[in-house]
């Protein structure tokens, strides 16, 4: 059994659109899971992570959140939505920086209470152009094989994708294995995106650790450059760039989602997604 409760996830991102022309790609990639009161442990205990300082491997506050503090900022995060994480974990499923390098398309928080109950996810999404932003759902509609949730798009983030998009956010609980994946429909609910990450866990250590940096060799770098290659193909196969507005005036879109069963979440139409009516930063 291993001595932490955050640990690594070997596994394998898919990326599909459906419109207007199709395009799929497929890669290995490793996330961490960290466990953020864990952070100060982890870097005390192994030799090649480090919390906010260089190392061949390392977590730093600010690649998240607001720049501050990652639990304060959730937490505050948290009040906002009428929600309260006091008390429970926070984990965050992330790329660590990899030699100084980190670029996350998209992190995911999930933040439980003193009772060890699932409270909420935030969705933290990060653009090429420096811009980042985050969604904050309650993790009210739970079904038997996880977590599903839906909002409207907020955030500009691929230059070939039009803003009037929703997203619906499938995800299992992080145990032996983990599944996220994310769908983007048009308002009519006919499909445009589809990305998935599924992956197997293994402990946190240091040999891990290397073992990580051999089977994904320059990771995070490589996360960057997949992305302008595939945006070179795209062009190529007749895409054109969509204009980039403005990012929303705060960083932050708390979605008010109504109370609901597994079964009624099933049975919901894409088209009949439910609205974000409150944004707070």
């Amino acid at each position: 059994m291993s001595q932490f409760a955050s640990c690594l996830y070997f596994g394998e991102v898919v990326h599909q659109r459906f419109s207007p022309r199709r395009h799929r790609l497929r890669y290995r990639v490793f996330q961490g899971l960290f466990d953020l009161d864990e952070l100060p442990d982890l870097e005390r205990k192994l030799r090649f992570f480090s919390h906010n300082r260089t190392n061949l491997f390392a977590f730093h506050d600010s690649d998240h959140g607001d720049g501050g503090t990652l639990r304060a900022y959730v937490e505050n995060l948290m009040r906002q939505a009428g929600l309260s994480v006091e008390g429970g974990r926070i984990v965050v499923l992330c790329m660590p920086r990899v030699l100084g390098f980190v670029f996350n398309p998209v992190s995911i928080f999930y933040c439980y209470d003193g009772q060890a109950g699932l409270v909420a996810l935030i969705y933290e999404v990060n653009n090429t152009f420096g811009q980042r932003h985050s969604y904050v759902i309650a993790a009210e509609s739970r079904a038997r094989d996880g977590v599903r949730q839906r909002c409207e798009k907020a955030f500009y983030v691929s230059p070939f994708m039009d803003m009037d998009m929703n997203y619906d956010f499938r995800l299992t609980l992080p145990e032996a294995t983990l599944a996220t994946t994310i769908k983007g429909n048009d308002p009519d609910g006919a499909p445009l995106i589809f990305a998935s990450f599924a992956g197997v866990r293994r402990e946190l250590s240091d040999m891990s650790l290397l073992c990580a940096l051999v089977r994904y060799p320059l990771l995070t770098v490589g996360v960057v450059a997949a992305i302008h290659w595939e945006a070179v193909k795209l062009f190529a196969k007749g895409l054109r760039l969509r204009p980039r507005p403005s990012p929303p005036a705060v960083a932050v879109t708390i979605v008010q989602t109504p109370r609901a069963t597994a079964e009624e979440f099933a049975r919901v139409n894409p088209s009949g997604l439910h609205k974000m009516d409150k944004q707070s930063a």
